[in-house]
């Protein structure tokens, strides 16, 4: 997978003697001038010396500032990019990308994104664009890591540790106060202290832990974009972070991104495409995946088939996920996986009684789920009660459910999730018909003076 460095690119560079950062910011400033954003930075700059791929539209700026900075005109071609393809910017990151550059390239530009800047419960990516993605992964072969990448840095798995500390950091940041608590920061330094070490040098068993590790903050930056209610990032996010892990073959973890695929279908209500994601996540995780893993793709084929009210299938999928759970302490899992124990299975389950209607199973998985969560996943067990409380409504138990309710929106750690504020609106809607009850209108009353709390924080 070597690439040949662009001697042309750093001969006109040097020539208008400009350094990496210098160009990076004329051609974000060239572009504004065309009324356009553009990410680009030093790292993408360093890419494309080392020969990787350009969008035809950045080729365009780049030659013109180059071009106005040495005062006569320049071309893509003068740079050594005559095949630069064209894509809009609005394009940028649909496609699961061909070459393991552009899913670099793509990832670099998508870190300059703000969730809080897109539609709030904004479309993801078309039907079309996901399941080809998720067919070209299934059936791919890794493409072998570029430990022969000419760098002047060699990472060393001193490296590795560190960014596989920071992800812990930000995983638990997220799982207790939600997904947009400390998104720029960790995208800056996605972008900054990540993206660079993938293009330098590496031996083959640093560059694996390094691409596994980078997989995984990846994918944590589609998760906290989703939690934030950006759909469409968090879908580019997330087929760009499926492309990631082909490079080094890492079947488990690519397993994982169609799972957390479907998990955002299921929550949109698109069963169908949540269906299919589920399965592609099982069949590809099989003979790679841990049991632990394989319970929690199963558990999230039985969600999707529960929206899809498959009664039967649903049964299925859940009584797959127990046995797979039953072997759980067989193998070493990941690290990432920790939070796969038996309250988040009975989390899943109870999600699945609730949408099949099945109040008594579902209010006694909720029950198990709430009493065996640990209190530092505040956002997971926001969710297990407010489930609990739609369950005990299904039951017909209008004043537990409130009061239940009432306990997930007290705790407020949660309520920085655009989807834990959904579960709770979807509440507050279903017992709207009740609202002369004097139970129900303390339960509002509490959620209003939470949320004005929180906008004071």
């Amino acid at each position: 997978m070597s690439k040949e460095p662009n001697h042309q690119l750093a001969a006109v560079m040097a020539e208008a003697g400009v350094s990496n950062k210098g160009l990076a910011k004329r051609v974000r400033d060239t572009a504004q001038r065309h009324g356009e954003y553009l990410g680009t930075t030093h790292i993408a700059v360093q890419r494309w010396l080392n020969g990787g791929g350009i969008q035809h539209r950045t080729a365009v700026f780049m030659a013109e500032a180059l071009g106005d900075k040495l005062g006569r005109k320049v071309s893509p071609e003068d740079l050594g990019l005559p095949g630069a393809r064209p894509v809009p910017v609005n394009e940028v990151g649909i496609s699961y990308a061909t070459s393991l550059t552009e899913a670099l390239n793509t990832l670099d530009s998508l870190t300059h994104q703000r969730p809080e800047d897109g539609p709030a419960d904004g479309s993801p990516l078309p039907d079309g664009d996901v399941h080809s993605a998720a067919l070209s992964w299934l059936v791919s072969r890794p493409d072998g890591l570029p430990t022969d990448a000419p760098a002047t840095r060699r990472v060393g798995m001193r490296d590795v540790a560190a960014i596989r500390t920071a992800a812990g950091f930000f995983m638990q940041l997220d799982f207790q106060f939600g997904g947009g608590h400390a998104h720029k920061a960790f995208r800056h330094y996605f972008r900054e202290d990540v993206l660079p070490l993938l293009g330098a040098g590496f031996s083959a068993k640093a560059g694996e832990a390094l691409f596994y590790a980078a997989s995984e903050m990846s994918q944590l930056l589609a998760w906290t974009a989703y939690d934030s209610g950006n759909h469409a990032l968090s879908s580019r996010y997330m087929v760009s972070t499926l492309r990631l892990t082909q490079a080094s073959g890492d079947r488990m973890m690519g397993a994982r991104i169609l799972t957390n695929m479907s998990h955002q279908a299921n929550y949109l209500g698109r069963a169908t495409r949540a269906v299919v994601l589920a399965r592609a996540s099982v069949e590809g995780g099989r003979n790679h995946a841990t049991p632990r893993a394989m319970a929690l793709f199963s558990a999230h084929e039985a969600r999707a088939l529960s929206t899809a009210q498959d009664h039967k299938g649903a049964a299925r999928a859940m009584g797959e996920a127990e046995r797979f759970f039953e072997r759980a302490d067989s193998a070493d899992d990941p690290e990432w996986l920790s939070y796969m124990d038996e309250a988040e299975l009975f989390g899943e389950f109870c999600h699945c009684f609730r949408d099949l209607g099945q109040g008594p199973e579902a209010v006694r998985f909720a029950e198990r789920a709430v009493a065996l969560t640990d209190p530092k996943y505040a956002r997971t067990l926001g969710f297990c009660r407010m489930v609990l409380a739609q369950s005990q409504l299904l039951n017909g138990e209008l004043e537990a459910a409130v009061a239940t309710a009432g306990l997930a929106v007290e705790e407020g750690d949660a309520l920085q999730s655009a989807r834990f504020q959904r579960y709770v609106g979807d509440f507050q809607r279903a017992v709207s018909t009740h609202v002369n009850n004097p139970a129900v209108q303390q339960f509002n009353e509490q959620l209003r003076n939470a949320v004005a709390r929180l906008d004071q924080e």
